[in-house]
């Protein structure tokens, strides 16, 4: 049961974060890009080997870990589920870049957490997590990149209107 449970919150996340990041395509597209971006087939690459993997790992430790570590273990993934989601809002949807860059972290270190706890129980669920723990930490400099060249944008736009 706590499996099933495990691939719902993966399916919900990749439902619900790909719902948000093709809300507006043309804003993201005209943003000014961090240099250390990877190109755009990564992400069509990397995102769902990531839920993949995620599902995989969440599943089996649901699954074969005891019930109180397996309920631990849910609750740091739903919780970096949510701080992921809330990213994928608060980045696409309003275009609140610096909460979203905060949330984001959130969700990375949550889920540098979930590497631990699936180690723990099964050590190659621990090792599957990893890239996406990894994926997660450059997503979230990516993040604090474009609010900080937005940040400068504006404030270079907010002069230039103040001095003409």
């Amino acid at each position: 049961m706590l499996a099933f449970l495990a691939i719902a919150l993966v399916i919900g996340y990749a439902a619900l974060s790909g719902r948000w990041v093709g809300h507006e395509p043309g804003w993201h597209a005209a943003l000014p890009r961090p240099p250390w971006q990877p190109p755009p087939w990564v992400f069509g690459v990397a995102w769902p080997l990531n839920f993949l993997a995620l599902a995989v790992a969440a599943a089996a430790v649901a699954a074969s870990a005891p019930t109180g570590a397996a309920t631990i273990f849910l609750a740091v993934l739903a919780a970096s589920i949510a701080l992921a989601l809330g990213w994928a809002y608060a980045f696409y949807v309003p275009h609140r870049l610096g909460v979203a860059a905060v949330l984001l972290g959130g969700a990375a270190a949550l889920t540098w957490l979930l590497v631990i706890l699936a180690g723990r129980e099964l050590a190659w669920a621990g090792w599957l997590l990893v890239p996406y723990a990894a994926w997660l930490t450059v997503a979230t400099s990516l993040a604090v990149g474009y609010w900080g060249l937005d940040r400068r944008a504006h404030h270079s736009a907010l002069r230039e209107s103040r001095a003409g």
